[in-house]
């Protein structure tokens, strides 16, 4: 049974950093394209930034120039860097996984992380 764990959530003030990570257990065949999700409160939740299985990356509008993602150490894993962030950042932040090559707006993802709370104050 796949899982996704997710760590690395927390308070912090606008302009601040932080690191999220997730990790896929017992995904070997059935994930090769991750993402990271989020959803604010009232709203629906909607692609943030997504890793290819040719390594090709995606982000939204908002967040090009301040997250950054990457591969962890393994392959079953992948690090959202976010930083300079904004009070409209604040969601819980889910990691998704998905069989297929790629993941884009279109995409509904196979696995989902339990997600991780990310608050910033302004």
């Amino acid at each position: 049974q796949v899982q996704l764990v997710e760590s690395g959530g927390g308070m912090v003030q606008a302009g601040d950093s932080l690191r999220l990570a997730c990790t896929a257990s017992n995904s070997r065949g059935s994930i090769n394209a991750m993402a990271w999700y989020r959803q604010a409160p009232g709203k629906q939740r909607h692609l943030v930034a997504s890793l290819a299985s040719n390594h090709d990356k995606y982000y939204i509008d908002s967040v090009k120039g301040r997250f950054t993602l990457s591969r962890g150490i393994g392959f079953n894993t992948i690090v959202l860097q976010m930083n300079n962030l904004k009070s409209e950042d604040t969601a819980v932040y889910y990691c998704a996984g998905t069989p297929n090559l790629f993941i884009n707006e279109a995409t509904r993802p196979s696995y989902w992380g339990q997600g991780t709370q990310v608050t910033v104050s302004s």
